[in-house]
């Protein structure tokens, strides 16, 4: 199966004019990106953009709202990866097959954007605290989902397919996100940080592969 193709480090972003929120939030995802959310503040994103501390408080008032607002386009960046792994993994033949194909694309993408993207998945978890913002746009990839979302359109695709019983489908996706959020974390952060992105792959197949048989 394809990896999706990370998207190159960005360059420096010097505001010059039009949108100072957007060269912000720019600036920010680069440094979210080197060193996840504690690499993020005002002053190194108002340098980067080329602008005075001050002028960062029009659109961000105080480094948690920037931080937040980091981490929502963290999450999108998440959700393009999911969509980019079902693409690439979308199988012709029959539904039922299909919608296994897109399950297994979904905790495939997430754990290979966690090995490749560590800064980036970092802080998409980072803020907020709750599901409050699990569907908000701003977390969304390019067809309007959040990853939460993409979890939860494969799940009823399993159901629509009779691969998933309807009466266990309330609350599956937060045993399926635990899972293959379980191992990310301790892939990236954990005491498998040795293993390497293939072993890693190899693993995530694994827990979806128990999750397939379990929920």
């Amino acid at each position: 199966m394809p990896a999706p193709t990370a998207e190159p480090p960005r360059g420096r972003t010097t505001y010059r004019h039009g949108n100072l929120r957007g060269a912000l939030l720019d600036a920010a995802l680069e440094l979210a990106r080197e060193g996840g959310p504690d690499a993020v503040s005002l002053r190194e994103v108002t340098r980067r953009a080329g602008v005075s501390p001050n002028a960062a408080y029009r659109h961000f008032t105080h480094r948690g709202a920037l931080v937040h607002a980091v981490s929502q386009a963290a999450m999108a960046h998440v959700a393009r990866a999911m969509e980019a792994e079902i693409e690439a993994a979308a199988p012709a033949g029959e539904p039922a097959a299909r919608a296994r194909a897109r399950f297994r694309a979904v905790g495939t993408g997430y754990v290979r954007f966690a090995v490749t993207e560590p800064g980036w998945f970092r802080t998409a978890f980072h803020v907020p605290a709750d599901m409050v913002h699990a569907a908000d746009t701003t977390a969304a990839g390019e067809g309007g989902l959040t990853p939460f979302e993409l979890l939860g359109a494969a799940l009823d695709g399993l159901v629509e397919v009779g691969a998933l019983p309807a009466e266990r489908r309330p609350g599956a996706e937060f045993l399926a996100w635990s899972a293959v959020h379980g191992l990310a974390t301790l892939v990236i952060d954990g005491p498998l940080r040795g293993v390497t992105p293939e072993q890693a792959h190899d693993a995530g197949q694994d827990v979806i592969t128990m999750l397939e048989r379990g929920i």
